[in-house]
């Protein structure tokens, strides 16, 4: 079942912060911090199935009470922290919610077979002329 993010944005809870780095006197003055939160058990847009998905694949970032948290503050722009925080809270869920691609087992080729039978046969007759030596 395909996401709406626009729903689930609408979900969030968004708290500024003053920012560290670069920024000048305005650094002190403006809270260009973005910090997303984010209850997953709370959502009423995900399944049970995805929540549990998510509990489990982003388990370093839920606080204990089962908040999600994303911070940006690389930019200087309170809105374009937003921006940036809420397109990683998509990628993040998105790529935590995709189906994970099971494994095709294949048999090794016939070369590849052959190739090491005759390493083992080189190795084993190297180890036979350790032993012959007759003084």
């Amino acid at each position: 079942m395909p996401i709406d993010f626009n729903k689930l944005v609408a979900e969030c809870t968004f708290q500024t912060a003053r920012s560290s780095g670069s920024g000048g006197q305005n650094v002190n003055k403006v809270e260009t911090k973005v910090i997303l939160l984010f209850d997953i058990s709370g959502s009423q847009w995900l399944t049970d199935e995805q929540k549990q998905l998510l509990s489990e694949k982003l388990k370093n970032r839920i606080t204990n009470s089962g908040i999600l948290l994303l911070t940006c503050e690389s930019e200087r722009s309170q809105l374009m922290n937003r921006k940036r925080v809420v397109s990683q809270f998509e990628k993040l869920l998105s790529s935590a919610l995709k189906p994970v691609k099971k494994r095709n087992r294949t048999k090794p080729t016939a070369a590849s077979v052959r190739k090491r039978l005759e390493k083992k046969k080189q190795l084993g007759e190297k180890k036979k002329r350790r032993n012959d030596f007759d003084y």
